[in-house]
């Protein structure tokens, strides 16, 4: 495991009162904790309010539950210590969903006659938001994540969209590279963080200008709450990303929020066990003669690897890789036992899916993208390779 993300008793000694300067696991489990109080929980519990009480002027922080709400508070305070420890001025946004996230970095800051540079191997709901801004008047160019592709198309663009690790192929750019050549031109830069999640890698320490993410995947790590936010290097880029926000009505629930501040608690945990196993999977793959294009950041003869191990302290919990036909993909996913046959990924449970069935990504249809769980490696392993040998019959 790469010492980053190890820490043993010769380490130098850390500032524990400050967030940047604890350890992750200590950062994580204490992350947008209010301070103790006699009697009160450690994290309390969600608030439910539509409105507060606001005699004479409005000039508390919560006066309308679609603006602010302290549940929110906490959780945002927790993300943005986790995405971004010690910088001073950066703001994270909590929302619905991570298309909600998405979709308030691209909306707020594009305007019609503008030109927007995203991801052609992207999430799949991309080309339904390059639609949209298409019909905004907004220009858009795409260009694949692997290759730092996306530099040939930057020229005079308003924003550039980096997807890395790209979901679902896997690719991985080169952050700061292009995130140097956006801004000497002017442009904003996004990247959506959602695969690496912030013990993966920190896009604000890489030169962008915001992360965006799901929570509903790694993050918060089991399946039972939709979420997203958006991680803002300073106010004013962060500005209009809220007011957008309060413009749609994109808020999360309270108790959605309370669950995701609770959960985020075991990411340390989960992400460094799933990260292991998916190694451990991903090494018993490349046996087999029947799994070709086998993807992994985290295999050193990964076409990412090297940039990988630049920008990422982690690798992601995501295998992916095809089988020779789709009826073939289709006869391992039913032969698995320990692993779910479901859409997203991240969760403590593994899942798998037939990625060509939704028809939005450009995957052949024996490919498979399979989110590594928490289960213990050696039965995850054996489940695969079996199910392996039963569909090859």
């Amino acid at each position: 495991m790469n010492d980053s993300v190890t820490h043993g008793l010769d380490d130098p000694p850390r500032d524990l009162c400050s967030p940047a300067g604890a350890g992750e696991g200590t950062r994580v489990v204490r992350a947008g904790l209010p301070e103790p109080v006699k009697y009160e929980p450690a994290l309390p519990g969600p608030v439910f309010a539509a409105h507060f009480h606001l005699p004479g002027d409005p000039t508390g922080p919560y006066t309308y539950g679609r603006d602010e709400n302290p549940t929110w508070t906490l959780l945002e305070r927790a993300i943005g210590e986790l995405e971004a420890p010690g910088q001073d001025g950066a703001e994270t946004v909590v929302f619905a969903s991570g298309m909600a996230a998405v979709s308030s970095v691209l909306f707020s800051h594009l305007r019609a006659g503008d030109a927007v540079v995203l991801p052609g191997d992207g999430y799949q709901a991309l080309p339904l938001v390059a639609e949209q801004l298409r019909a905004y008047g907004i220009e858009v160019r795409t260009a694949p994540t692997g290759g730092d592709a996306q530099l040939d198309v930057l020229d005079g663009a308003r924003l550039l969209w980096i997807e890395s690790p790209s979901n679902p192929g896997l690719d991985v750019c080169d952050i700061r590279r292009l995130a140097e050549a956006a801004h000497a031109q002017g442009a904003l830069v996004a990247v959506d963080n959602t695969l690496a999640t912030p013990l993966g890698q920190r896009p604000l320490e890489l030169g962008a200008d915001f992360s965006v993410a799901s929570g509903t995947k790694q993050l918060t790590g089991h399946g039972d709450i939709l979420l997203g936010y958006v991680t803002g290097r300073d106010g004013e880029a962060m500005a209009p990303v809220r007011r957008w926000r309060k413009i749609v009505g994109a808020i999360p629930g309270p108790m959605e929020a309370w669950l995701a501040h609770r959960s985020l608690a075991t990411l340390h945990l989960r992400v460094d066990r799933q990260n292991a196993s998916a190694l451990a999977l991903a090494r018993a793959l490349r046996e087999r003669p029947e799994v070709t294009g086998l993807r992994y950041p985290g295999l050193p003869d990964d076409p990412a690897y090297r940039i990988a191990s630049q920008q990422m302290r982690r690798h992601g919990c995501v295998v992916s890789f095809t089988l020779p036909t789709r009826a073939h993909a289709e006869r391992f996913l039913d032969a698995l036992e320990l692993v779910d046959s479901a859409t997203s990924f991240g969760g403590v449970r593994s899942t798998a899916e037939r990625r060509g069935r939704w028809g939005g990504d450009a995957v052949p249809e024996g490919f498979i993208r399979l989110s590594v769980g928490a289960e213990d490696p050696e039965d995850l392993v054996a489940d695969v390779l079996r199910a392996l040998e039963e569909s090859a019959r």
